[in-house]
């Protein structure tokens, strides 16, 4: 461990955290020390990011996974840390893709210190997520992690074709969100469940569980780009407008809307920026489109809460239905 280095940070520990705490303080120990480089710079930038916040929810979906089947070995911690790993490195590739200057409400690793620093960093983590892929040992994992990694980089290069496209359709978009966000939950606690000797029912219904998960935590994140608090989310409201992006509450309120309104959110989508916002905003609210937005994410939650009937009762099975209810019940 660096001489310098502290534990990183999260949010304000939740219930759902607190039941797997022993776990979870180990993963943070683990990801510390897996930021070791010769390199100054890799840790100081790996170390800025993994400390800039956030719920943890995919390495903490592991813990949960595990836990709930019983799992009474140590490898979960090793793969927790590396699906965090994962997610971190798509957030600093993600930034300097979208040339975001804020995240968390901290400047991004892209506006500290550039973008050619950050996309090095972020193969970095990647690359020593692979390295403790090995250290597990289960051809399984790898290849259910290799695959979504592929999933994921398709899902983000879609997004990316996808700016200033006013004619993606609902389903379209829910392919997009499929790739870019609900692989990397689904990965999370389908290898839980693969480390775990789960029988395969279980590790169907676990995989099945973040894949609705994590669609339900994005729609609730398109949703608040909305109707968020600018300070709590760390981001600017809007942004996703700004940068062209079609999600779902643009998507139903072109559907649900006259042509009229439909014409103008599409000529916002196409040119980006917040010159529309205030117009874009009443059209959503009139054809209720963040409602329409939030019963879809309902709909996913009240899917993963199905598939959790397939585990046994536990504190840890209790863990993970709270956190499908958090899913639609957050503000940032």
């Amino acid at each position: 461990m660096p001489a310098n280095a502290t534990s990183p940070s999260t949010s304000a520990p939740s219930p759902i955290h607190a039941v797997v705490a022993d776990d979870f303080a180990a993963v943070n120990h683990t990801i510390i020390d897996q930021l070791a480089s010769r390199i100054p710079l890799v840790e100081t930038i790996g170390q800025y990011i993994i400390e800039s916040g956030g719920k943890r929810l995919r390495p903490l979906l592991v813990l949960l996974a595990t836990r709930a089947l019983d799992y009474q070995g140590d490898k979960h911690i090793t793969l927790a840390t590396l699906i965090e790993f994962m997610h971190t490195s798509t957030l600093l590739h993600d930034d300097v893709v979208d040339e975001s200057h804020m995240r968390r409400g901290k400047a991004t690793a892209n506006d500290a210190w550039g973008n050619a620093p950050s996309v090095l960093v972020g193969d970095f983590l990647y690359s020593r997520s692979f390295q403790m892929m090995v250290e597990i040992g289960s051809m399984r994992i790898m290849e259910v992690l290799s695959s979504a990694t592929c999933t994921i980089a398709e899902g983000e290069v879609q997004q990316l074709t996808n700016v200033g496209n006013p004619d993606i359709s609902e389903a379209d978009y829910f392919e997009t969100i499929q790739g870019k966000t609900a692989m990397l939950f689904e990965a999370a606690s389908h290898c839980g469940a693969i480390l775990s000797a789960a029988t395969p029912e279980q590790e169907q219904a676990l995989a099945a569980y973040g894949r609705y998960l994590g669609l339900a935590f994005q729609l609730i994140d398109d949703l608040l780009d909305y109707q968020g608090d600018a300070k709590a989310m760390g981001k600017n409201v809007g942004d996703d407008l700004a940068e062209g992006k079609p999600t779902l509450p643009l998507i139903q309120a072109m559907a649900a809307g006259t042509p009229e309104q439909a014409k103008l959110i599409r000529r916002a989508i196409r040119k980006g920026g917040l010159d529309h916002l205030d117009e874009v905003l009443a059209i959503i609210d009139a054809t209720s489109a963040l409602q329409y937005t939030r019963q879809k994410a309902e709909e996913m939650a009240d899917k993963a809460l199905a598939e959790l009937e397939h585990l046994p009762e536990s504190p840890f099975r209790d863990a993970m239905a709270d956190l499908a209810k958090l899913a639609v019940e957050r503000e940032t």
